[in-house]
């Protein structure tokens, strides 16, 4: 993984805020301070492990936070990022204080279970895209505040990212249209104008349709302007025609109810890219568990 960014940090930091209160009160009635602990990450189940350093900053953001180094200080990560592991794997090890083990524990493995949960997750559909030249992207669909996480965790699980923010890149939706009156035609001249504005900065522009119809008046009215269009909720039969309709003009993206068991005959329908809103809103965490032990 790429040095986590201020952004990540923050949220991290705001993650052990929130979990630790006013103080770990458990820790203070039973551990001894000067106490040091041995943890091991081990995977409960079959899957991709990932957001392993981010579990690391978990702990070292715990002892910043709190102001007490420990003085043995030992993470050590046991598999690579995007690996797939098995039930009973050991994953890393760690070494600190057992007040940093303790107090940082439920954010590091809460982190560690959601990241690798959606690797997982989009591993499953990379893989059941094999052999086509479909991607699979995720949305915008993510948890409040853990975007960069749950996109992170889409890469590490061998998917791609789509658009992070509203900034990024137009992309016309169904309300955009109907708050037109449902005048794509309407929307495709509004486009035009804004492209023509020079102050403005040059953004990607992807258009959703919903029907062939609508799919016809792009194609007639947006070659030069528009990027990529989506066509959402189309069968298979309709998603097929329009990918022959296309015939390579814009870049194409299946949407909608997309499962594990459809996403190989999208695949198939020659569109080039898949997106999945299920990959982070319906992500089921790895289940990983960390083992403490005294340092003796």
């Amino acid at each position: 993984m790429q040095p986590l960014s201020d952004i990540e940090r923050q949220r991290i930091r705001i993650a052990l805020v929130e979990d630790g209160g006013r103080e770990d009160v458990t820790s203070l009635a039973t551990i001894d301070p000067d106490s040091e602990g041995m943890g091991t990450f081990i995977a409960k189940a079959n899957g991709v492990a990932a957001g392993l350093d981010i579990a690391r900053h978990s702990f070292t953001l715990y002892e910043t936070i709190h102001g007490v180094p420990s003085p043995t200080f030992e993470f050590i990560a046991k598999v690579e990022e995007g690996d797939t592991v098995r039930a009973g794997d050991v994953l890393g090890t760690i070494r600190a204080r057992m007040y940093t083990l303790l107090g940082a524990e439920r954010v590091a493995l809460n982190f560690l279970q959601r990241i690798s949960g959606i690797a997982t997750l989009t591993r499953s559909f990379v893989n059941a895209v094999a052999g086509t030249d479909a991607i699979i992207l995720d949305t915008r669909k993510t948890a409040p505040l853990l975007r960069p996480f749950d996109r992170y965790a889409v890469r590490a699980g061998g998917g791609m990212n789509h658009r992070y923010s509203l900034s990024d890149m137009v992309l016309v939706k169904d309300n955009h249209i109907a708050a037109n009156g449902g005048d794509i035609a309407l929307v495709i001249a509004k486009l035009i104008e804004f492209l023509a504005n020079p102050e403005r900065e040059t953004v990607p522009i992807e258009i959703e349709v919903t029907s062939l119809e609508q799919f016809d008046k792009v194609l007639g009215l947006g070659t030069g302007i528009i990027n990529r269009v989506m066509f959402d909720n189309f069968e298979i039969g309709m998603l097929r025609e329009a990918v022959k309709m296309n015939n390579g003009i814009f870049e194409t993206e299946a949407s909608g109810g997309v499962t594990i068991e459809t996403v190989r005959p999208i695949a198939e329908t020659g569109v080039n890219f898949i997106s999945v809103g299920a990959l982070t809103h319906s992500v089921r965490a790895l289940d990983i568990s960390l083992e403490i032990e005294p340092c003796v």
